[in-house]
């Protein structure tokens, strides 16, 4: 039996704010969903760090061009945005 779909969503956040916080270096407690990458002192290397950390711990590929990240079709804005664009991503992976 498989997790329910709010089970689902709170490993996908977790997951995402671990690999968020390894590239902040900093503790997970100490991340929350209206913090931003720069906030965090998450530079544009860092981003794509974390980006490639989010396709390989999903098996997904994020639309994310790291020349133009204002114009991708991925939102940065936030961890909370980032995990409800991983949220779509990994929805869409599965149906």
């Amino acid at each position: 039996m498989g997790l329910d779909i709010m089970q689902e969503i709170d490993v996908i956040a977790e997951r995402v704010i671990a690999i968020i916080a390894e590239q902040a270096m900093l503790d997970p407690a100490e991340i929350t969903r209206g913090s931003r990458l720069s906030e965090l002192g998450i530079d544009s290397l860092g981003v794509v760090e974390c980006i490639f950390g989010i396709e390989e711990s999903f098996g997904i590929t994020v639309p994310f061009n790291a020349n133009t990240p204002d114009q991708a079709g991925f939102d940065i804005s936030s961890v909370g945005s980032i995990i409800a664009e991983v949220e779509k991503l990994v929805a869409r992976q599965a149906a």
